[in-house]
């Protein structure tokens, strides 16, 4: 009877802790877990707070520490206006005084600091007091930085025309060859289309029946002895294209020639080329053209735009793709009258010499016309100009390392070349090459000045 009774108290026990005692205990726990969750957040934010001001109190003291050890009596930051507020005194401490000579953004005061970017060792730039965007610089600076100047000169400038063109053959000397009667080609001495002639090569032979008629008739009144008739027969082979050398062979020798021959009457290239052997050819039938090529045309195309610019007597410049840098000089020899009516634009002829043949026909080329000269333009090199949305400035040389930007107006354009209207003054020396580091620069000071209020 006990040890039952002891189990059926056990069992009681366990069922009053499980349904009474366990909830308890779970919700204390709960409770627990939270109380601890929100000391870890307390004890963050306590930290945080004493890093972000307390640090912060601490550089305003040392700021302080600093104006009263350099001579400033009220520690006052705010009510000091008559003398150097704290601020400006710690400005000076800490204004950067080291750059690098290849990323002007790359600023430090200490000495010893290198480029992150490049690894170059810093360098010192100084500022030119009192005179706001002047920019010192070091002559060893100056030598690595590669720093050139140019003189701003006065000139004669000329507007431009940017076109193009193509080289044709000049057509004052190309020479047409037709027959004044008509024959049969028996002999073709030039076959081929871009042969090169020379002045008397046979070209090709003809039969044709009035010539061999003609030349019986002057055989006819040599026998005769009829002057007047022998005169008249001479006259009649001229006209129909025989040379007064092949009408004394035909007296020589007293027999009519079957196959006259045709002779190139100048030197060139066979530009044309419409008959092969045995064709029959007429009068009206272009057969032969000849070109010299010792000169040449090229026809440029000018937009209608800019049609009432161009006069003749422009000096033109042209360059070929097949020898870059080469520069052909020439003027405009010929306006045409009529506008092209597909492609909207005014063809302008230049005659050039060729005395290597050089210049091909139907070779593409790329044409500038200098147009209305401006004599006495002060200039300066185009690559000197600095181009911002703000306007357009240069860098000018002050001697001795100082340097200053200088804002412009500028006015036309040409052959690398820009006109100045504004700003400059003749003999003035532009920089041409670093201008923009020495221009970040300066307007990185002109920024940190007006940041801190001077």
């Amino acid at each position: 009877m006990d040890h039952k009774k002891i189990k059926y108290n056990l069992w009681l026990f366990r069922c009053s802790y499980r349904y009474r005692f366990k909830p308890v205990i779970n919700n204390f726990i709960s409770i627990l877990q939270k109380q601890v969750f929100l000391s870890i957040i307390i004890f963050f934010s306590v930290i945080t707070f004493r890093y972000y001001i307390l640090d912060t109190n601490t550089e305003i003291n040392a700021i302080a520490s600093f104006s009263e050890n350099d001579g400033i009596s009220s520690p006052s930051l705010i009510n000091n206006s008559s003398k150097e507020s704290a601020l400006e005194h710690a400005k000076k401490h800490t204004d950067p005084t080291y750059v690098c000579p290849m990323h002007s953004d790359v600023l430090s005061n200490d000495p010893d600091a290198t480029c992150p970017i490049c690894g170059m060792d810093l360098v010192i730039i100084e500022n030119l007091d009192g005179e706001e965007g002047i920019v010192s610089i070091s002559p060893r600076v100056v030598n690595m930085l590669g720093v050139q100047t140019k003189k701003v000169k006065k000139r004669t400038l000329y507007r431009r025309i940017d076109s193009f063109g193509n080289i044709k053959y000049d057509e004052n000397k190309i020479r047409h060859v037709h027959l004044r009667t008509d024959g049969w080609v028996e002999y073709l001495a030039v076959k081929t289309l871009g042969e090169r002639v020379k002045k008397g090569d046979l070209l090709f032979k003809v039969y044709s029946p009035k010539l061999v008629n003609a030349q019986e008739e002057l055989l006819q009144s040599l026998n005769m002895k009829n002057m007047s008739l022998l005169s008249a027969s001479r006259d009649r082979l001229v006209s129909l294209g025989m040379s007064k050398h092949q009408i004394r062979k035909i007296e020589k020798y007293k027999k009519p020639i079957p196959l006259v021959s045709y002779y190139a009457p100048q030197n060139g290239v066979v530009a044309e080329l419409n008959i092969r052997e045995g064709m029959y050819v007429k009068p009206s039938k272009s057969i032969i053209s000849l070109a010299d090529m010792m000169t040449v045309w090229l026809v440029a195309n000018i937009f209608e735009s800019q049609s009432d610019w161009v006069k003749i007597g422009d000096r033109a410049e042209v360059e070929l793709s097949f020898m870059p840098g080469k520069i052909w000089e020439g003027t405009v020899e010929y306006i045409y009258p009529v506008l092209d009516s597909k492609t909207r634009s005014l063809e302008v002829r230049l005659r050039f010499n060729n005395p290597n043949e050089m210049l091909k026909a139907n070779m593409y080329a790329d044409v500038n016309i200098f147009v209305n000269p401006k004599r006495n333009a002060l200039t300066i090199p185009r690559e000197s100009l600095i181009r911002t949305g703000e306007g357009d400035r240069v860098i000018i040389s002050l001697g001795d390392g100082k340097f200053k930007p200088v804002s412009v107006k500028i006015g036309i354009e040409s052959n690398n070349k820009v006109e100045i209207l504004d700003g400059l003054q003749e003999g003035y020396e532009v920089v041409v090459s670093s201008q923009f580091l020495i221009d970040s620069e300066s307007s990185l000071r002109a920024s940190l000045s007006r940041l801190s209020g001077n």
